[in-house]
C-alpha cells in the first residue's frame, strides 16, 4: 500500500526529473522584459557564478529537492540573492514545509517580483530578485499564516548571511 509520503517522494522526484530537462532541453520560463538596476550578459554572470547558479538564477532552472543545506538552516540571520546580494527574506519567516527547498511565509520589503510561468503544462507564479531578475523559485498559497504563502525558493539561488552577534 502506497502512503501520502510515497506520493510526494514520487513528485518531488518527477519535479526535479522535470528540472533537468528543462535545463538539457532550454525550455524555460517566458523571459520578462523588466529592466533591472543589475543587468550583466550572460558570460559576465557565468564568471561569478557557479554552473548550478547560473542554470537557476539565469535560465530558470531547479535544483533537486533535499540538495541544499539552506533547507535545514535554523540560524538566525538573512538570506540573500546569491546574484547581487541584495537582502531578500528573515531567518523570522523561514519555515520547514518539508518539500525539500527553503521555504518563506513573506519576503523582505521590496525585494522580490513575479511573473507567471507556463511551463510544465501549469501556472504558477514564478519569484525573481527585483534588483538582479535572478530566479529564486515560486509562490504557493500553501504556506502558514499569517501571510498563507509559501515562497519556494532554490537554495542556490540564496547566500545566507548569520546574525551579528552582540
Amino acid at each position: 500500500m502506497y502512503s501520502r509520503r510515497d506520493f510526494s517522494r514520487l513528485g518531488i522526484a518527477l519535479a526535479g526529473g522535470f528540472a533537468t530537462l528543462r535545463s538539457a532541453t532550454g525550455f524555460a520560463a517566458e523571459g520578462t522584459s523588466e529592466k533591472f538596476e543589475v543587468t550583466k550578459s550572460d558570460a559576465e554572470w557565468k564568471k561569478e557564478l557557479t554552473p548550478e547558479q547560473f542554470d537557476v538564477l539565469r535560465k530558470q532552472g531547479t535544483e533537486r529537492a533535499g540538495s541544499s543545506p539552506l533547507d535545514q538552516n535554523d540560524a538566525a540571520g538573512t538570506y540573500l540573492c546569491a546574484g547581487c546580494t541584495l537582502a531578500l527574506f528573515s531567518s523570522d519567516t523561514k519555515f520547514h514545509s518539508g518539500t525539500g527547498w527553503p521555504s518563506f511565509w513573506k519576503p523582505l520589503d521590496n525585494a522580490v517580483a513575479t511573473t507567471t510561468d507556463n511551463s510544465y503544462f501549469m501556472t504558477r507564479t514564478e519569484v525573481h530578485c527585483r534588483r538582479c531578475g535572478g530566479h529564486l523559485g515560486h509562490v504557493f498559497d500553501d504556506g502558514p499564516k499569517p501571510t498563507g504563502l509559501r515562497y519556494c525558493m532554490n537554495g542556490v539561488a540564496l547566500k545566507f548571511e548569520p546574525k551579528a552577534a552582540g
